[in-house]
């Protein structure tokens, strides 16, 4: 896949609402990191670097490492996902027993876990403040990011994510079919359904028309 071909709803999406989750989208409906420059595009329009950042010095090792993490995650997020609160009337929620919030234990979630730990140790990308051409302040990086520090800002999102019992509770699996993406809902009343509105939404929509207009037909 060429970097100026990712024009397809499907090729790179950000709009799960986290870095980590938006990672883990990159494997539906295929595996969308296949090349260096692909994952040099994500890694910017994610924002993990400021538009225009160096990123030449990135090679396969990259790829395989930003891959290993994105399954490490998928291990974690999954193992979160579950019915942590039942609604109650006037649409409040109400927790569920605490045996019922654990997540079935899994031999490689431990293994996962650690790993993620041990990634989010490396120090972020230091950012600086540069004035832009037209005199305002912009931000960027004092030097060409390390491949290490990348992974760690993603793998720090994850667990930030998954320490926080009100961002955890709000993980959601998209409703669309054969869609597995994650994505944090922070909708009103949390009753999104959809990973994007746009793609499984509309896809919903028409074939919901589609059905109604064969029964009319009928």
């Amino acid at each position: 896949m060429a970097l100026g071909t990712a024009t397809d709803a499907y090729e790179l999406r950000f709009g799960a609402g986290r870095i980590c989750l938006d990672l883990l989208a990159t494997t539906h409906p295929d595996e969308r990191l296949d090349s260096v420059e692909v994952l040099c595009t994500w890694i910017t329009r994610s924002g993990l670097v400021p538009p225009g950042t160096p990123l030449t010095h990135a090679g396969a090792e990259w790829l395989v490492r930003f891959r290993e993490l994105r399954a490490r995650v998928d291990q974690l997020v999954r193992g979160s996902l579950g019915p942590v609160s039942e609604v109650a009337p006037a649409g409040r929620t109400t927790p569920l027993p605490t045996q019922a919030l654990a997540p079935e234990p899994r031999p490689s979630y431990d293994l996962a876990l650690a790993q993620v730990n041990d990634l989010a140790r490396a120090a972020p990308p230091a950012p600086c403040a540069v004035r832009g051409e037209d005199g305002a302040l912009v931000r960027r990086l004092d030097h060409p990011p390390e491949c290490a520090a990348l992974l760690g800002a993603v793998a720090r999102d994850a667990l930030e994510l998954l320490t926080d019992p009100v961002a955890r509770a709000g993980l959601r699996e998209c409703e669309g079919d054969n869609c597995p993406i994650v994505y944090l809902d922070t909708s009103r009343g949390r009753r999104r359904r959809w990973c994007s509105s746009e793609v499984c939404g509309n896809r919903e929509r028409v074939a919901r028309h589609r059905r109604r207009a064969a029964l009319a037909r009928a």
